[in-house]
């Protein structure tokens, strides 16, 4: 099937299919002389797979990896896998323990400020962000 037809069945665009075949984790089957690319069921279930990696949080880089792995299963291990997946795991757990003290210190400011109308000459979240010391109290 051509690249149309490919992207709307795979719900993407057109453009995201030649991005990830720029950067070499997607191949058309095959090009027409004039150009046209190519895609077989093959290639649906590889841009499957690097879609479903892409939605569990796997970078680019690391999609190419598991794709490497996924071609030549017989020269890697099931460790491998398991190993990337929990270190994508563990980064993702650094990423939620920084944003809820982020939303912490921002429920702190809120939490400091009146909210009215007045000018904000004496705001309270202006004053604490001067003071810094002001967000660990």
């Amino acid at each position: 099937m051509k690249i149309g037809e490919f992207a709307r069945q795979l719900g993407v665009s057109t453009d995201t299919l030649r991005y990830y075949e720029k950067h070499g984790l997607l191949t058309p089957s095959s090009r027409s002389d004039v150009g046209y690319r190519f895609y077989s069921e093959n290639d649906h279930k590889q841009m499957a797979f690097i879609l479903r990696a892409k939605n569990v949080g796997f970078s680019l880089a690391e999609i190419k990896e598991l794709l490497q792995i996924k071609f030549h299963k017989d020269q890697h291990s099931c460790h491998e896998v398991k190993e990337m997946t929990l270190q994508k795991r563990d980064l993702v757990a650094q990423r939620i323990a920084e944003l809820t003290r982020f939303y912490d210190s921002l429920s702190l400011l809120a939490d400091k400020c009146c909210g009215g109308e007045e000018p904000a000459e004496n705001c309270s979240i202006l004053t604490t962000l001067e003071d810094i010391d002001g967000l660990t109290q």
